[in-house]
């Protein structure tokens, strides 16, 4: 599309059109769009690149909701209230700024809540794209559990790949309270931190990075029950897909959004993203004895962890 079929399909003002072409540059080198010459048209024309289209909400799966909550002023402010909390007693600068936790201040704000759920699950639809490559991984399982597995986006997801699986959704009670099951597919309401149904695999998406060390420490404890049973010598394992800073393959730009995350969630929930050597002293901690990293995820890695 020209700029000036731009500015007229969006029914902006011809003065406009300088702030356009500007604003249309900046995404040019940003790799939001590109340029290509028109063959009828005497100028360029913008076109989709692989990051914009990711964004239309026309695709399925897509990141424009998750890309609308990163943007929220709800996300933001804290992120510019950095140096109030630096100085302050607060828990994380999100509460400092709110006045209670994230997810204290989702159940007292339904619309940001909706926005914040909607986001959340437009991310975990990506997980299509990468199931299919990670088939030895769930094959050898029966039975799965995902922590913290909202309204089973990833358990469907994962499901429609591999229907053998039996899955079960943990999630606090409110959160999966008259969510519909089918035959392999149920919904547990419980506190993760007490406890975790019994399975092959224990499933963990965005979960670790939201707490401490110790906290993290506490959550793999409680995975480490549900996968083994010392009667019938059943071995599992935990699978969780989070970040690993400082991979030796990661390239700067990556490694900079990895940095951009550590700092996001420090300002959101007072967590943080790890290296490799941090994980695996949390493994080993709780009682793992191996595990193995696959940088399978863009910015996240799938991390198997073993007894």
């Amino acid at each position: 599309m020209t700029l000036s079929r731009l500015v007229s399909e969006l029914k902006l003002p011809p003065a406009k059109s300088n702030g356009i072409h500007r604003l249309m540059r900046l995404l040019v080198y940003s790799g939001f769009f590109a340029t290509t010459k028109m063959l009828d048209e005497n100028e360029e024309g913008y076109v989709l690149t692989a990051s914009s289209k990711l964004l239309l909400k026309s695709e399925i799966p897509n990141l424009s909701r998750f890309v609308r909550l990163m943007v929220d002023p709800v996300f933001v402010n804290p992120c510019q209230s950095l140096g109030d909390w630096f100085l302050g007693n607060e828990t994380n600068p999100f509460e400092a700024v709110h006045g209670a936790s994230l997810y204290e201040f989702c159940d007292r704000n339904p619309g940001f809540n909706k926005v914040f759920n909607e986001g959340m699950a437009s991310d975990s639809q990506m997980m299509c794209l990468v199931v299919k490559d990670c088939k030895q991984v769930f094959e050898e399982l029966d039975s799965l559990v995902d922590v913290g597995g909202g309204t089973g986006v990833i358990a469907k997801t994962i499901l429609a790949t591999f229907p053998h699986l039996k899955c079960t959704v943990l999630d606090l009670p409110h959160v999966v309270a008259n969510m519909p099951e089918t035959e392999n597919l149920r919904y547990v309401g419980d506190d993760m931190f007490q406890s975790i149904p019994s399975a092959d695999g224990i499933f963990l998406k965005h979960i670790m990075h939201n707490w401490s060390d110790e906290d993290c420490v506490k959550i793999l404890k409680r995975s480490r029950a549900a996968i083994r049973d010392e009667d019938d010598g059943r071995k599992g394992k935990v699978l969780i897909i989070d970040i690993v800073l400082n991979r030796n393959e990661e390239e700067a730009e990556m490694k900079e959004v990895k940095l951009i995350y550590d700092v996001l969630i420090m300002v959101l929930l007072g967590g943080r993203e790890r290296t490799e050597k941090e994980w695996e002293k949390l493994f080993l901690e709780a009682g793992f004895m191996s595990y193995k990293i696959t940088p399978v995820f863009g910015l996240r890695s799938l991390i198997e962890v073993f007894l």
